[in-house]
């Protein structure tokens, strides 16, 4: 029985200065060489410096300024530095890190130590639609609920939240959130819904010029988008929730355990 992982160990051993001589062999691009010499010296600064100007990193690297543009997008693009319009590119604040599970965004946001805050964007009644009928237990035809929020974080524009509910099961809750700032408060006190689990579905998009400007970043850059559909406690769909955070801010987090046999 111990033979086979001896093999295997010395299989693994023996390739390895092949691997080695392999990747000696890959060209690295100029870009990539400047982009890990960039990360590494961001590392030992604090979040807010400022990077050097394309045209003195160019200059300090002999390389052209494309070169350096390039590799500065990728750290942008990865969350590694931030770049301000008309103020230059800075150090990047670490990734806000949050965990899956079934909490609203501002339970969440406090776990992480940061102040949330909601701007209202839209409040309105739409029809639902063959989809979000189905998904929500209703006719096509019928009346949902949609509402969209700016996310901030300390004051800082971290996700677009757009929420849909039934009309027919919730009524009048347009006015009670009027007066109600949270939505699961709302729904657990005046109609005593309580959220017990959801399906959610995690993707990437590239952010649309209004999403680039409500988040105060550039237009193209990755997001994470997440769909999520929560079920109450007697089994019954409740919302269904679109969101899109800020790639470059936003790390997700989950717990995974071995199914039993």
């Amino acid at each position: 029985m111990t033979a086979e992982p001896a093999n295997i160990a010395l299989e693994t051993h023996a390739a390895a200065p092949a691997l080695e001589s392999a990747l000696e062999t890959v060209r690295v691009p100029k870009y990539y060489r400047l982009k890990q010499h960039l990360l590494d010296l961001t590392q030992t600064m604090p979040p807010g410096t400022p990077v050097p100007p394309e045209r003195l990193l160019a200059t300090e690297f002999d390389t052209s300024r494309t070169t350096v543009r390039q590799a500065l997008a990728e750290l942008v693009v990865e969350g590694r530095l931030e770049r301000i319009q008309g103020k230059g590119t800075f150090v990047a604040k670490p990734k806000v890190a949050q965990s899956l599970q079934l909490t609203s965004y501002t339970e969440d946001m406090r776990a992480q130590g940061l102040e949330p805050t909601s701007r209202l964007l839209e409040m309105e009644y739409v029809a639902a639609g063959v989809e979000l009928g189905e998904r929500l237990g209703i006719r096509a035809s019928a009346k949902v609920l949609r509402i969209s929020r700016l996310r901030l974080a300390n004051g800082e524009p971290m996700a677009i939240e757009t929420t849909h509910l039934s009309q027919q099961r919730f009524p009048n809750l347009r006015k009670l959130l009027g007066r109600c700032s949270s939505l699961y408060t709302a729904l657990a006190e005046e109609y005593g819904v309580h959220l017990a689990e959801a399906e959610e579905t995690i993707e990437t998009a590239l952010a649309t010029p209004t999403e680039a400007g409500l988040l105060g970043t550039d237009t193209g850059l990755p997001m994470l988008l997440l769909s999520r559909h929560s079920i109450d406690t007697d089994g019954e769909p409740v919302e269904w929730v679109r969101s899109v955070y800020r790639g470059d801010r936003y790390k997700f987090v989950a717990r995974l355990k071995r199914p039993e046999d």
